[in-house]
């Protein structure tokens, strides 16, 4: 059984600085993110925009409980002591994701989000990797769908896809 120790903000202060990497347990999962305990046994809150590059629409698309992971903190409140956590930092660059693609490459890819008046339709390759196709009719959020790298633009950082 696990018995919760409550730590000060000092001990918190102390043990744990921004940017730090550290490992952790998906404890609990809201719509607005996920609790994770960390090293210590000190609970962080990942919100749901620090999960993931690509929109979701919950956090259950990215984590599940008891899943072990590794964390960002990505600030801790001076007053409360409290640890806000990003998932996303730990899943590789644009950079890092982009170079396991190439032009010319037929992969998979997941519908996340359409554009304002229908311009595109944004497709994510990996958790930290979107990609634009042209906009269709037909394709919901969260559809998988196979797409051809067109042209990946590493100066805007922008992947430009085909929906096959």
């Amino acid at each position: 059984m696990h018995t919760f120790q409550y730590k000060t903000q000092d001990w918190i202060k102390n043990n744990y600085k921004e940017g730090k990497k550290v490992k952790g347990i998906v404890k609990n999962i809201k719509p607005y993110g996920a609790f994770i305990e960390i090293e210590g046994g000190v609970v962080g809150l990942a919100h749901i925009e620090d999960l993931s590059i690509a929109r979701i629409k919950t956090p259950y698309e990215r984590l599940q409980i008891g899943q072990k992971v590794d964390v960002v903190v990505k600030s801790i409140e001076k007053n409360t002591g409290r640890i806000t956590l990003s998932y996303k930092e730990t899943l590789g660059t644009w950079e890092e994701n982009a170079n396991k693609f190439s032009k010319g490459m037929k992969t998979k890819g997941i519908v996340r989000e359409t554009e304002k008046n229908k311009n595109g339709i944004f497709i994510e390759l990996t958790p930290n990797l979107v990609g634009m196709a042209e906009y269709e009719d037909g394709l919901e959020y969260g559809k998988t769908v196979d797409v051809l790298i067109k042209k990946i633009d590493k100066e805007k950082k922008k992947v430009k896809l085909l929906i096959v």
